[in-house]
């Protein structure tokens, strides 16, 4: 069985892609970086989710000699030109204060009438190899951007983007419903064939 790690502490992640690989018959053992914890965090200088997940993928890689998976992914708003983009955790200027990062968005936004509000969520996700070997794959969720927030579940800026096919923002759909349609589980769903080619 061949081990692979995904660049993430976050648990939730983890057992996402476990569940997927699971699903499509591939045997691999999925741990976190939180098995390698003398390994620091990767910094995302890319200019792009696709940059930037190669970025730590490939570092995971390089310490641990193990395949690894990383993504990258953020809200991107047509009317600010992809923006925030890949700077969506610290669009407000500290990292992870989502709350500060959703009031900043909807006040730059807060003249833009229902038909230009639209917007997507994207999801790098990349697998490399210790070799050097790389792959990116892709998810979008595409869907428009309510003027104020709705829903308690997920996070960032799920609680402002309401998916093109249904009345209800992210945050207010069940973690299932979510996973279903999310551009991390798109793109996790993309590796899926990327991992059997290049892992057997």
């Amino acid at each position: 069985m061949t081990r692979l790690i995904l660049a993430t502490r976050n648990a939730g992640k983890i057992t996402e892609l476990r569940a997927i690989l699971s699903d499509a018959g591939l045997p691999h053992e999925l741990v976190g970086s939180d098995a390698y914890p003398e390994i620091p965090d990767v910094k995302e200088t890319g200019t792009t989710f696709a940059e930037n997940a190669l970025l730590k993928a490939h570092a995971l890689a390089q310490a641990t000699g193990l395949p690894a998976v990383a993504d990258d992914s953020g809200l991107c708003v047509d009317v600010l030109g992809g923006a925030p983009g890949i700077f969506s955790a610290r669009w407000a200027g500290r990292h992870g204060d989502d709350e500060a990062n959703l009031r900043l968005l909807l006040a730059q936004l807060s003249d833009i009438d229902d038909p230009h509000r639209g917007a997507h969520f994207a999801c790098a996700a990349a697998l490399a190899l210790p070799d050097g070997t790389e792959r990116v794959v892709e998810g979008r969720l595409l869907g428009r951007l309510r003027h104020t927030p709705s829903g308690t579940g997920g996070f960032g800026y799920d609680p402002i983007l309401q998916p093109a096919a249904d009345t209800r923002t992210c945050a207010e759909l069940t973690p299932a419903e979510k996973n279903a349609i999310s551009h991390r589980g798109q793109a996790f769903r993309a590796l899926v064939p990327v991992v059997r080619e290049l892992l057997g």
